[in-house]
């Protein structure tokens, strides 16, 4: 039996179901390689789901984490404070859009930083009502879950969701939402179902993650600024996935030149080490009286030396302008793929920086989603050696996160992969 094959068999028995994962089991990784238990080397396509956008082990990281353990390892935050928090949360006050006062708070998870947020906004505004949109992902704790637009599996069988949490639709013109038609939408939401005046934050992904890389467009973004400007609503951007680099820019909503009253932030903020923030408008921020906002492992001192260090990297090796390097190259890549005869199975290839996705589709007459296909071509590519991920409501999406540090030659063998998956799997399905 394989090393992997014996792991798998003993996470079976040990490890809760309702935890998902693949057959992969890492032994180590280095930049955007990753080796499992057998030796078998994969090109990472998924970089831990948007994580490890500096790669994996960027020197400067590992070096920025030990010289911290050499010093303490925790402390909490609440109990002996320390300058490496002070120092980041001006750093993000800075680099986050907007030319106001700001604060910032550390935690752990994406999942914590929006429910912060929300308080946050709760807190200052006097409501409770909170607007979010179909396709959206913001976690899977009880609010997390209730504010994600996506049933399965995220909130099958939980019974109950928080109340006060409303849903608009995303706009998506490939599957008939306009943008024009998703803000009539929202405005009949505020006329005939909620009073605007019981919404404390409206919460948005500048692009969707696991809702199908669908980029929200600028013009949506600018609306919605002005509607919650109007109606004295928090606006949130939620910049998990799509923050530090990711997209081209610092943070996705500054393509729209859209600054958020609250800004989250997780994933690639700490290069592997569990680290999230809210940063936003100064007295929004403050609006939770002391010792509403926090945790023990909040801020925690190794990841927030990591994230010293991830920016350092973004500004040193210039992965802001790398992101649009990459997507671009993947883009034409994908572009070219979906040109040929007999892949009519790609519906659209999108994307912004190196966030980046196709849809597959039965047909491009009805763009009928094609979830099956979606999971041979995950299957195909993984048995070739390259790591890549599902998403989307539909179950039709492959998103492509390689680290901005890839080298591009392992990005062209990587693309290489995919190419020879998706004609492999494409075949397939014209002869069944």
């Amino acid at each position: 039996m394989s090393r992997a094959a014996d792991l798998s068999a003993r996470k079976s028995r040990a490890v809760a179901r309702g935890v998902a994962t693949r057959g992969i089991f890492a032994a180590r990784a280095e930049n955007a390689e990753i080796w499992d238990a057998d030796g078998r080397r994969f090109l990472d396509f998924a970089a831990g789901i948007a994580v490890t956008n500096t790669g994996h082990r960027h020197p400067r990281v590992m070096a920025a984490v030990a010289a911290q353990a050499e010093a303490f390892t925790h402390t909490c935050f609440h109990v002996a404070p320390y300058e490496g928090y002070v120092r980041l949360a001006e750093r993000l006050n800075a680099l986050t859009p907007g030319d106001f006062a700001k604060k910032t708070m550390l935690v752990t998870t994406g999942a914590e930083a929006v429910e912060n947020a929300v308080k946050m906004a709760r807190a200052f505004t006097g409501r409770s009502g909170v607007i979010a949109f179909s396709g959206g992902f913001h976690g899977r704790t009880l609010l997390g879950m209730a504010l994600t637009g996506k049933v399965a599996p995220y909130k099958k069988g939980f019974g109950a969701m928080p109340p006060e949490v409303h849903h608009a639709p995303f706009p998506n013109a490939f599957h008939d939402m306009p943008e024009a038609v998703a803000l009539t939408e929202l405005e009949r939401l505020l006329a005939a179902s909620v009073d605007p005046e019981r919404i404390a934050a409206i919460i948005i992904e500048p692009v969707q993650g696991e809702g199908g890389f669908t980029i929200a467009p600028a013009g949506f973004l600018r609306a919605l600024r002005t509607l919650c400007d109007r109606h004295g609503i928090v606006l949130i951007g939620d910049e998990v996935q799509a923050g530090m680099a990711r997209t081209g820019r610092m943070f996705g909503f500054e393509h729209a030149g859209v600054a958020p009253d609250l800004v989250t932030m997780a994933k690639g903020l700490a290069g592997g080490f569990p680290l999230s923030a809210v940063t936003g408008r100064a007295e929004i921020v403050d609006a939770p009286a002391p010792g509403g906002l926090g945790g023990t492992y909040a801020g925690h001192p190794l990841a927030v030396a990591a994230a010293h260090a991830v920016l350092d990297v973004i500004a040193a090796e210039e992965l802001c302008a790398r992101a649009d390097e990459i997507g671009i190259r993947i883009r034409d890549r994908l572009t070219a793929i979906a040109a040929r005869p007999g892949m009519d199975c790609i519906g659209e290839v999108r994307g912004l920086g190196a966030m980046n996705a196709i849809e597959l589709v039965t047909d491009r007459a009805t763009n009928a989603p094609d979830a099956a296909l979606t999971a041979r071509l995950v299957a195909e590519a993984e048995a070739r050696g390259l790591i890549i991920l599902s998403c989307g409501t539909r179950y039709n999406v492959i998103r492509l996160l390689p680290p901005l540090t890839i080298p591009m030659d392992q990005l062209d063998e990587a693309l290489d992969i995919l190419d020879a998956s998706l004609e492999a799997v494409a075949a397939q399905a014209a002869a069944a």
